[in-house]
């Protein structure tokens, strides 16, 4: 069945993958973030983080590739793994392995974050590198398939990927159950009651399909936005089109979000977005460091570019947003400390007033 006839993942199967990682994965909590919106005094909005990048491998990715991993027969797991990724799917598909016991080969880009290398060298997986192009690193990943005998596991174009993402969504929706059940005398993390919007980043669609999915199953009522880099929107782009648009690679590596730097969605998640996502926020570069440097210094957390795109969006555009609390999902915090550095200064060269103001990031919400 090829994957536009192929049903899409259900909240079922996203319970079963819950119960895969279980154990395996970590059960992020929901954070409150502390600092108000401008422009919102009566503190309207209420903002809680998703941090991912307090996982095993600091990032979501191990929920889908050791959810993948898991189910695949006995004698096709023994004989070993391959992936291509710019970093954190390369994470979790080599933690998976290990865990597993199975050999692992990564195709990863000759630029990947070296923190990102680090982890799948200290998983022991075997690294090819390639050119920058996320095409280049498919097609090499999937000879590499062919020629060695081992099962391609897909950075977002798979069921089981999009499944055990969906576990993220799935704690969101049960935490936020919790939080609004709880007593509210003398409690200050209460999570206000009614409906809610989380904010999840775009790359290739997996996460942002599986939260939907599963967010969405379970409070209809919530609004579900997906975010990207203004530099790699092509989700935006897609879903205004009704079909699946390709960025060049030169265009999308441009973004500082290098866990973004996918050229299309797959099709797969494709299909996801468009039944489940109410809309495409898009953020400027400057508003992704300012984010980094937000959580900085009101979380005490490292976040990654990719990962603080969901900030981004809440401190760009959350006077837009429905009324109500947000969950930001905080994808990973893998970034290179020379990295980390430069563009935490940039951003708080930004703060500087200019004119009596400062600048801030771009657009509005793109009806999916």
């Amino acid at each position: 069945m090829g994957l536009d006839a192929e049903p899409l993942v259900t909240l079922a199967e996203i319970r079963e993958a819950a119960d895969r990682v279980r154990g395996i994965v970590v059960r992020t909590p929901l954070l409150p973030f502390g600092q108000p919106l401008a422009g919102d005094p009566r503190g309207r909005t209420r903002v809680w983080l998703k941090p991912e990048n307090l996982q095993p491998i600091g990032a979501f990715k191990l929920r889908g590739a050791y959810n993948a991993i898991a189910q695949l027969p006995e004698a096709v797991r023994a004989r070993g793994v391959v992936t291509a990724s710019s970093g954190n799917h390369a994470q979790g598909v080599s933690r998976a392995a290990r865990l597993l016991g199975i050999r692992a080969v990564i195709v990863m880009p000759v630029d990947a974050p070296r923190t990102k290398v680090a982890g799948v060298e200290a998983d022991g997986a075997e690294i090819v590198f390639v050119g920058p192009a996320s095409e280049e690193r498919a097609e090499r990943a999937a000879a590499i398939a062919d020629t060695e005998g081992l099962a391609l596991i897909p950075p977002y174009d798979h069921r089981h990927i999009i499944a055990g993402q969906g576990t993220c969504g799935l704690e969101i929706a049960e935490q936020i159950t919790e939080l609004q059940d709880a007593p509210t005398e003398g409690n200050t993390s209460v999570f206000p009651p009614g409906p809610f919007t989380v904010l999840v980043p775009i790359g290739g669609g997996g996460l942002a399909s599986g939260i939907a999915t599963a967010v969405k199953a379970i409070r209809p009522d919530a609004t579900v936005l997906g975010v990207e880099p203004e530099l790699a929107a092509d989700a935006r782009d897609s879903l205004r089109e009704g079909r699946i648009v390709r960025w060049s690679a030169d265009d999308v590596a441009r973004t500082s979000a290098d866990g973004m730097r996918t050229m299309s969605l797959g099709r797969l998640p494709f299909r996801h977005l468009r039944r489940w996502l109410d809309g495409v926020l898009v953020v400027d570069e400057a508003s992704i460091a300012a984010a980094m440097l937000a959580a900085a210094r009101w979380t005490r957390m490292v976040v990654e570019p990719s990962g603080a795109t969901s900030l981004a969006a809440w401190l760009t555009h959350g006077e837009q947003l429905p009324d109500g609390p947000v969950v930001c999902v905080v994808s990973g915090g893998n970034v290179d400390p020379s990295r980390y550095r430069a563009l935490l200064e940039l951003a708080e060269a930004a703060e500087q007033p200019k004119d009596g103001a400062a600048a801030r990031g771009a657009t509005g919400i793109i009806g999916a």
